[in-house]
């Protein structure tokens, strides 16, 4: 699995851990909700800035929405 598609897999697992919709996080990120949608379909990669600025709305570390985890089976 692509770093891009970890990350997409983490954002919205977080995003949804918040009950934050893709609106919610957009607005509070100062980002528009349609890259945000676009990151966790894996379309864009995020730079290091818009990764740290997620991880803050979202109350975790910008390494952990990069982190590898196991697959779910």
């Amino acid at each position: 699995m692509e770093i891009r598609e970890v990350f997409a897999r983490n954002l919205k697992a977080a995003r949804r851990a918040k009950g934050l919709s893709q609106e919610e996080l957009a607005h509070r990120a100062g980002i528009d909700r349609t890259y945000i949608s676009s990151l966790e379909r894996s379309v864009y990669n995020a730079s290091i800035d818009v990764v740290e600025r997620l991880a803050t709305v979202l109350e975790t570390e910008a390494s952990d929405l990069l982190k590898r985890r196991p697959e779910k089976k």
